[in-house]
């Protein structure tokens, strides 16, 4: 089969497509023919090198993705054979086939493209997490959330708005803005401009919840916003321009880290809390439960993944290009030779971005 197999790190030119043994399922497991594959900023900062949970190279690329189970393992139910599934992982989806183990195929939400489904794990069940189980948004509290034009912060727009709560939302563009506007926010702060941090303050005023993505300035300036019992959540670090030979960027990557004193956070009687999905997986009883709770409230309210663009697996490197360009919003997939039969058009977001 063909996937990015990771021989060495980076930049986006390193992606190259290689032929690799086919897998094949082992007790307990599934082997999967992937459709799509979904690109995280995650696998970005593996490419490079700087990813703590990525593990010894070389390996294949890629934390989700979407398709049709085609075999299974001893111990797996034969009739999962032809059932569309989405796949989380902590590795190996920048690829056609994966074999993976049978509860990390999860059946595809009912009305969803192969496309959708690929957008969907990662992103809404790490908006879902910070949101809910950590950040316990309740109906008619303000939230704040920052990079909210990409993967997450859609996801994260799209769930608080329709759980009731009023909802503030960060942004790099004007078009950006517009997205998640349209995506429920009440109102969006472009914090590219000079005096965003005032803006902030007039727009928001004090918040009850932060989902926080950035890092440096923008962190420092949301956490001042907190009001007693308020929350912040951690999800990410966008900031993040650590260069292996630059000592220069290793300071700004050690003051921009996301950081608070207990005295500041007894002060203003807040929580700080932090959050990586991948970890979840270890505990499947956990992961499933947060998988059913989403997925019951996703199709209660008809929500879907934003889906900016769509690259062949063989331009995986421009894809990754794409986003660190900033020019991204939503989601960008891979899309794998079987998925012509898919309409991924249909789920594209409809937008001058």
């Amino acid at each position: 089969m063909k996937a990015i197999l990771l021989k060495r790190t980076g930049g986006p030119g390193v992606l190259k497509l290689r032929q690799v043994p086919d897998p094949a399922p082992g007790p307990g497991e599934v082997l999967v023919e992937i459709y799509y594959s979904g690109v995280n900023y995650a696998e970005i900062l593996s490419r490079r090198g700087l990813y703590g949970w990525a593990v010894k190279r070389p390996y294949i690329l890629g934390m989700e993705a979407s398709g049709v189970i085609s075999r299974v393992g001893e111990g797996v139910a034969p009739e999962r054979v032809g059932q569309q599934v989405m796949v989380g992982a902590q590795y190996g989806c920048y690829a056609e086939k994966i074999v993976i183990a049978a509860d990390q195929a999860v059946p595809a939400i009912a009305g969803f493209t192969l496309a959708e489904s690929a957008a969907f794990l990662v992103n809404f069940m790490t908006a879902w997490v910070s949101l809910f189980p950590m950040g316990r948004l309740a109906e008619g509290e303000k939230v704040l959330i920052t990079a909210a034009a990409g993967g997450v912060g859609t996801a994260a727009v799209q769930l608080a708005s329709r759980a009731g709560a009023t909802v503030f939302a960060m942004a790099g563009n004007p078009e950006k803005i517009a997205l998640v506007k349209q995506l429920g926010a009440k109102e969006g702060i472009n914090y590219r401009v000079d005096d965003w941090a005032k803006q902030l303050e007039e727009e928001a005023g004090r918040v009850d919840l932060v989902l926080e993505m950035v890092g440096g300035q923008v962190f420092r300036e949301c956490l001042k916003l907190l009001n007693p019992f308020g929350r912040m959540v951690v999800a990410g670090f966008a900031s993040l321009d650590l260069q292996k030979w630059n000592p220069f960027s290793w300071i700004r990557t050690l003051r921009d880290i996301p950081r608070v004193g207990l005295q500041r956070m007894a002060r203003q009687s807040i929580a700080l809390m932090a959050t990586h999905l991948g970890y979840l997986l270890n505990d499947p009883q956990r992961t499933e439960k947060i998988f059913t709770e989403l997925s019951v409230f996703v199709q209660e309210h008809h929500l879907k993944p934003v889906i900016s663009k769509v690259f062949p697996i063989q331009e995986a490197g421009a894809a990754h290009a794409y986003i660190e360009s900033r020019q991204s919003f939503g989601k960008v997939l891979l899309k794998h030779h079987i998925a012509a039969s898919d309409d991924h058009t249909s789920s594209l977001w409809k937008t001058t971005l």
